[in-house]
Protein backbone atom coordinates (compact mmCIF):
# COMPACT_ATOMS: atom_id res chain seq x y z
CA UNK A 1 0.00 0.00 0.00
CA UNK A 2 1.52 3.47 -1.36
CA UNK A 3 1.42 6.19 1.12
CA UNK A 4 -2.24 8.16 -0.02
CA UNK A 5 -3.52 4.49 0.29
CA UNK A 6 -2.83 4.29 4.41
CA UNK A 7 -3.71 7.60 5.12
CA UNK A 8 -6.91 7.04 3.00
CA UNK A 9 -7.19 4.05 5.39
CA UNK A 10 -6.31 5.84 8.22
CA UNK A 11 -8.85 8.71 7.90
CA UNK A 12 -11.81 5.59 6.85
CA UNK A 13 -10.96 3.66 10.19
CA UNK A 14 -12.25 6.51 11.99
CA UNK A 15 -15.10 6.27 13.71
CA UNK A 16 -17.45 9.87 12.74
CA UNK A 17 -17.02 12.48 14.08
CA UNK A 18 -13.37 12.08 14.06
CA UNK A 19 -13.49 10.84 10.64
CA UNK A 20 -15.57 13.96 9.31
CA UNK A 21 -12.67 16.18 11.36
CA UNK A 22 -9.91 14.26 10.44
CA UNK A 23 -10.78 14.66 6.70
CA UNK A 24 -11.71 18.70 7.04
CA UNK A 25 -8.45 19.06 8.69
CA UNK A 26 -6.35 16.53 5.75
CA UNK A 27 -8.05 18.44 3.09
CA UNK A 28 -6.68 22.23 4.92
CA UNK A 29 -3.52 20.81 5.08
CA UNK A 30 -3.23 19.52 1.85
CA UNK A 31 -4.13 23.39 0.49
CA UNK A 32 -1.80 24.91 2.92
CA UNK A 33 1.23 22.62 1.84
CA UNK A 34 -0.18 21.34 -1.86
CA UNK A 35 3.34 19.99 -3.35
CA UNK A 36 4.74 18.72 0.55
CA UNK A 37 5.77 15.08 0.86
CA UNK A 38 3.39 12.82 2.36
CA UNK A 39 4.41 10.53 5.34
CA UNK A 40 2.38 8.48 7.29
CA UNK A 41 4.02 6.40 10.22
CA UNK A 42 1.72 3.57 11.87
CA UNK A 43 2.88 4.23 15.58
CA UNK A 44 4.53 1.34 15.67
CA UNK A 45 8.76 0.55 15.94
CA UNK A 46 11.18 -1.56 14.45
CA UNK A 47 9.42 -4.88 16.19
CA UNK A 48 6.29 -3.88 15.71
CA UNK A 49 4.93 -2.91 19.14
CA UNK A 50 2.59 0.07 19.19
CA UNK A 51 4.77 3.69 20.66
CA UNK A 52 2.23 6.65 19.13
CA UNK A 53 -0.69 7.09 17.65
CA UNK A 54 -0.26 6.64 13.94
CA UNK A 55 0.32 10.09 12.14
CA UNK A 56 -0.37 11.40 8.61
CA UNK A 57 2.55 13.72 7.99
CA UNK A 58 2.91 16.46 5.49
CA UNK A 59 6.07 18.69 3.97
CA UNK A 60 9.63 17.57 5.30
CA UNK A 61 12.28 19.21 7.30
CA UNK A 62 15.65 18.15 8.36
CA UNK A 63 17.05 17.70 11.65
CA UNK A 64 19.80 18.78 12.30
CA UNK A 65 21.50 16.50 15.61
CA UNK A 66 24.23 17.52 18.28
CA UNK A 67 26.21 14.67 16.90
CA UNK A 68 26.10 15.92 13.92
CA UNK A 69 23.97 13.49 11.68
CA UNK A 70 20.49 14.64 9.68
CA UNK A 71 17.13 13.20 9.60
CA UNK A 72 14.21 14.31 7.31
CA UNK A 73 11.31 14.12 8.87
CA UNK A 74 7.58 15.57 8.22
CA UNK A 75 7.15 19.39 9.50
CA UNK A 76 3.25 18.86 10.44
CA UNK A 77 1.68 15.85 11.97
CA UNK A 78 -2.47 14.99 11.86
CA UNK A 79 -3.56 12.75 14.50
CA UNK A 80 -6.46 11.00 16.43
CA UNK A 81 -6.21 10.36 19.96
CA UNK A 82 -8.33 9.02 22.83
CA UNK A 83 -9.60 12.26 23.47
CA UNK A 84 -9.78 14.35 20.41
CA UNK A 85 -7.35 15.18 18.09
CA UNK A 86 -3.58 16.42 17.73
CA UNK A 87 -1.86 18.84 15.12
CA UNK A 88 1.94 18.72 15.44
CA UNK A 89 3.87 21.43 13.77
CA UNK A 90 7.15 20.59 14.32
CA UNK A 91 10.89 22.59 13.28
CA UNK A 92 10.06 25.87 15.39
CA UNK A 93 13.19 26.61 16.84
CA UNK A 94 11.44 29.36 20.22
CA UNK A 95 9.08 26.59 22.22
CA UNK A 96 7.06 29.01 23.51
CA UNK A 97 5.75 30.78 19.92
CA UNK A 98 2.71 28.90 19.51
CA UNK A 99 1.38 29.30 22.82
CA UNK A 100 2.28 32.58 22.97
CA UNK A 101 1.45 33.36 19.14
CA UNK A 102 -1.71 30.93 19.03
CA UNK A 103 -3.01 30.19 22.28
CA UNK A 104 -5.48 32.64 23.47
CA UNK A 105 -7.12 33.11 20.18
CA UNK A 106 -7.19 29.09 19.02
CA UNK A 107 -10.15 28.57 21.50
CA UNK A 108 -10.50 25.32 23.56
CA UNK A 109 -6.94 23.81 22.64
CA UNK A 110 -3.94 22.90 24.64
CA UNK A 111 -1.18 24.11 23.11
CA UNK A 112 2.72 23.24 23.57
CA UNK A 113 5.84 23.69 21.97
CA UNK A 114 5.22 21.80 19.40
CA UNK A 115 1.53 20.56 19.46
CA UNK A 116 -2.38 21.72 19.13
CA UNK A 117 -4.15 19.33 20.74
CA UNK A 118 -8.29 19.86 21.04
CA UNK A 119 -11.28 17.30 21.55
CA UNK A 120 -13.24 18.52 18.06
CA UNK A 121 -13.00 20.87 15.22
CA UNK A 122 -15.99 22.69 16.43
CA UNK A 123 -13.85 23.75 19.46
CA UNK A 124 -11.31 25.72 17.72
CA UNK A 125 -10.85 28.89 15.32
CA UNK A 126 -9.53 26.93 12.34
CA UNK A 127 -8.45 30.08 10.86
CA UNK A 128 -6.45 30.35 14.00
CA UNK A 129 -5.43 26.69 13.16
CA UNK A 130 -4.69 27.33 9.65
CA UNK A 131 -2.54 30.19 10.34
CA UNK A 132 -0.27 28.54 12.93
CA UNK A 133 -0.02 25.91 9.93
CA UNK A 134 1.08 28.37 7.50
CA UNK A 135 3.61 29.88 10.01
CA UNK A 136 5.71 26.14 9.92
CA UNK A 137 6.54 26.91 6.10
CA UNK A 138 8.38 30.20 7.28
Amino acid sequence: MNVEEQIEAYIASQPEPKFSEIQVLHELILQVLPTGKLWFTDGKDSEGKVITNPTIGYGSYIIHYANGTTREFFQIGLLANKTGISVHILGIADKTYLPRTYGAKLGKASVTGYCIRFKSVKDINIDVLEEAIRYSKV
